[in-house]
């Protein structure tokens, strides 16, 4: 970013601190969850510029009007007060008519203005990233690559990235409060958003139309990183899964392909080939299990194995029966995928 925006990005930052520290209302925004008011990407940026002229606009009016209150309730009580004909007609003409246009006009141009900003897409020789929407986790895809990952996409800083979006069922919402608004999946439509980061970090993404009973645990992460990163990822979605390097490994590969999982999930660079439920080739890398649900650690992948019902119900993964003296190898070589 050039010094200019910079400055804007840090008078931003302060005067929302500022605010969230007197009104105690807005101090939910200040918190862990994702914060619109706290861009970090273009799109959102221009969101949060807009909403804080909205927001003093709204401050000033108030202000105002508590002034034209308290001036009334003073002067109404001067029973020798007079009020020149012409007075009134000029007041409700300048403070009823004239500041309220003015100010919807400002208002409508600076709208029209983000509008045609977030809709200029990126060119045609952008980085283009495909995310499907399940019931109830995020199916990712690169242009070109042919593997695929789940509910964890990554982006380039500082470059435009083309998302195209489907849904597999029902109606869903792509929302990346920090880097973009929200666009709608319609099922048999081919939708299109970007999304652009002015700074690395990780950036939680949701589902922001409800779509059934786990509509909660429908999240994603979006990681912004640099290119040469990023190329490495997209070089890793495509290559064959990593080999198991232990005895133990190798037992839960065999596991994994004799039993029920094959029938549902992929692993590349194997006879699992799968479509019902993600993609598992880096399952051991990513950053949630059941799309946000419950961390990716070995008690919690175990317990998702043996009865994901109890830990996402209404999700279409079974009970799955793997034997108790089975489930650690299967466990192992799920994390060694990464």
């Amino acid at each position: 970013m050039d010094t200019r925006a910079e400055s804007r990005t840090s008078t931003r930052r302060l005067a929302r601190a500022a605010v969230l520290g007197v009104l105690p209302a807005l101090a939910g925004c200040a918190g862990g969850a994702p914060s619109a008011l706290d861009p970090a990407g273009t799109g959102a940026g221009r969101v949060a510029d807009l909403w804080w002229v909205l927001f003093w606009i709204s401050m000033a009016v108030f202000a105002e009007v508590m002034l034209v209150l308290a001036w009334a309730l003073v002067f109404r009580r001067r029973r020798d007060a007079r009020v020149r004909h012409g007075q009134p007609l000029r007041f409700v003409t300048i403070a009823g008519a004239g500041i309220p246009l003015v100010v919807l006009v400002t208002v409508y141009a600076l709208g029209l203005r983000d509008l045609a900003a977030l809709g200029d897409g990126p060119g045609p020789r952008a980085t283009t990233i495909e995310v499907t929407g399940h019931k109830w986790w995020w199916e990712v895809r690169v242009a070109g690559v042919a593997g695929a990952t789940a509910n964890e996409l990554h982006i380039p800083v500082g470059e435009k990235v083309r998302i195209r979006l489907r849904t597999a069922d029902v109606l869903h919402s792509f929302w990346v409060p920090q880097l973009m608004p929200k666009t709608d999946l319609i099922a048999g439509e081919v939708r299109e958003t970007w999304l652009r980061a002015e700074r690395a970090g990780t950036y939680r993404g949701q589902c922001a139309e409800y779509c059934g009973t786990q509509h909660a645990h429908m999240a994603l992460l979006v990681v912004a990183e640099a290119r040469s990163d990023f190329d490495a990822w997209r070089a890793r979605l495509g290559a064959p899964a990593a080999q198991p390097q232990t005895d133990a490994q190798r037992r839960g590969q065999q596991t994994f392909a004799q039993g029920t999982c094959a029938g549902c999930h992929a692993i590349r660079g194997t006879e699992a080939a799968g479509r019902v439920g993600p993609d598992l080739s880096d399952v051991g890398s990513r950053w949630s299990i059941g799309a946000g649900a419950v961390p990716n650690d070995g008690g919690h992948l175990g317990g998702w194995i043996a009865n994901s019902q109890t830990v996402k119900p209404g999700n279409y993964m079974p009970p799955q029966p793997v034997a108790a003296e089975r489930l650690p190898d299967l466990i192992a070589y799920l994390q060694s995928l990464k």
